[in-house]
């Protein structure tokens, strides 16, 4: 997998970069892995819906093509875009997906960081009580999905969000680990459709790290678990 530092950029140009990659490649096409940080924009899953963007002001909107209902990007968050051909690697989706979360738990460990996933919700969380603790979660019996109870979020917060799309077996889109970041934007909306989800950053929780060792770490990570 070659791996490519894009820097600061803005998303629409990124997404629009995603697509053409991906419909150009062919059967000996490298996979890539994209690391980036974006310039401040909410984004919105084919599903999203509008009422979970509750005041956007400045910040632009952009309608994208990935799973998931609306999230933000900004400075100081690490972005990670695999670009992966899913039937040469024998890798299904369900699996693709469980190695993106599993990639981001194993950089949160790196930094002494427990992270957690939480069924129905895509993601990694975080116990905001003892981000370090090594306990399982004890998760209520709800259902999953934009309904789900507020309650299964209680003493949670989101440090990474996920959302893909795949378009003849390749992916693009990916995951965002929020290093260190302004995190009010995240007031604006109900972050991947959950009113009242609170969304945390390594620097919020302790973690004194830069975004250049954050995103090695991740892009390490990412290499690793999405080999074939």
């Amino acid at each position: 997998m070659l791996t490519r530092d894009l820097g600061r950029v803005a998303c629409l140009p990124t997404l629009q970069a995603m697509q053409e990659f991906t419909a150009a490649r062919g059967q000996s096409s490298a996979d890539e892995l994209w690391l980036c940080e974006h310039l401040p924009v909410f984004t919105q899953g084919v599903a999203g819906k509008a009422a979970h963007v509750l005041d956007a002001g400045e910040i632009p909107v952009l309608q994208s093509d990935r799973g998931g209902q609306v999230t933000y990007h900004g400075p100081g968050q690490v972005v990670a875009y695999p670009l992966l051909d899913l039937r040469r690697a024998g890798i299904y989706v369900k699996e693709y997906v469980y190695r993106l979360e599993e990639s981001v738990l194993r950089t949160l460990a790196h930094f002494g960081v427990t992270g957690h996933r939480l069924p129905g919700a895509p993601g990694i969380y975080v116990r905001l009580d003892d981000p370090f603790a090594h306990a399982r979660l004890q998760i209520p019996a709800v259902s999953p999905g934009p309904t789900r109870d507020p309650v299964a979020f209680a003493g949670l917060g989101k440090i990474a969000a996920l959302g893909i799309k795949v378009s003849r077996h390749c992916t693009y889109h990916g995951v965002a680990l929020n290093v260190a970041m302004d995190l009010e934007p995240f007031d604006r909306i109900n972050p991947c459709g959950y009113a009242g989800l609170k969304t945390v950053d390594l620097s919020t929780i302790g973690v004194s790290t830069s975004l250049d060792e954050a995103q090695a770490v991740l892009g390490q990570k990412l290499a690793t678990h999405l080999a074939p």
